[in-house]
């Protein structure tokens, strides 16, 4: 498989998911907005984008199957799956704070192969692929190559339904704000990670995400030199609702510091 030129139509999926859903932003009142759950949110644009992004994969890749946030094209055991959210980060699209992103990943049994992040409103794409580079709109990324966890700014999520490690949480970030020049939240998973592959942030962590939150950005990440973990210092950071993403220079440190408080 030439999973280059495959990438670059996944590229072109993402970049027209992100025009449908930049041509429905600020069209959207309360009245469209649906809710699947305690702040969690969907409106009729996550679930359009999904239909045109499932419908161009599956032509591009029959055979493979879909795991995707909103629950349309089909699932069941095959060498390809599709992992996508349509849009990731769409409490900020419902009250209007530009920063979300289309999120399309690939996985050949369980390794990734394609991981595609399209920022919606500055149409950066964030691109990678099997033995290939990381590219944001085609120009090679890296992480950052940051040592000192004093000079790292790093990026995180606010639980909003799970919020059975708050305590410990909030203790490591009261932590993180003393010994770090800051931390950052987008609401974007897909975005936090894209913007640890090409160097903006030295890290990032989280819990209570979903596979389609981290799919494609930990690829990207992994592709631009960076290391993914699970809190644990292990592999099970794509389903096991937990993630630690960084320059590699700095992984052991934040893991240690993670396990302080988890």
């Amino acid at each position: 498989m030439n999973y280059e030129q495959l990438a670059l139509e996944v590229e072109k999926t993402a970049r027209e998911a992100a025009s449908f859903i930049l041509n429905k932003s600020g069209s959207i009142g309360e009245n469209d907005v649906e809710s699947k759950g305690l702040h969690n949110y969907v409106t009729a644009v996550d679930k359009g984008a999904e239909k045109l992004i499932v419908r161009r994969l599956a032509a591009l890749l029959p055979e493979a199957v879909f795991l995707a946030e909103e629950g349309t094209g089909h699932g069941g055991e095959a060498r390809f799956r599709w992992i996508i959210d349509p849009l990731d980060g769409t409490t900020n699209f419902i009250h209007g704070i530009p920063l979300f992103s289309v999120s399309i990943a690939l996985m050949e049994g369980h390794e990734t192969v394609i991981g595609s992040v399209f920022e919606v409103n500055h149409s950066e794409s964030f691109l990678a692929w099997k033995d290939g580079p990381a590219v944001l709109n085609h120009k090679p990324i890296h992480v950052s190559s940051r040592k000192i966890l004093h000079e790292s700014l790093l990026a995180t999520g606010f639980p909003y339904y799970d919020y059975d490690l708050l305590d410990p949480y909030l203790n490591l970030f009261r932590h993180f704000l003393k010994n770090t020049r800051g931390l950052r939240r987008l609401g974007s998973a897909a975005l936090d990670l894209a913007w640890v592959a090409c160097g903006r942030f030295d890290g990032f962590y989280e819990y209570g995400l979903n596979p389609w939150d981290v799919a494609a950005g930990a690829f990207i990440v992994e592709r631009a030199g960076g290391k993914n973990s699970d809190f644990k210092g292990g592999n099970h950071y794509i389903l096991g609702k937990e993630i630690l993403s960084s320059n590699a220079y700095l992984h052991n440190d934040l893991l240690n510091q993670i396990q302080m408080f988890f």
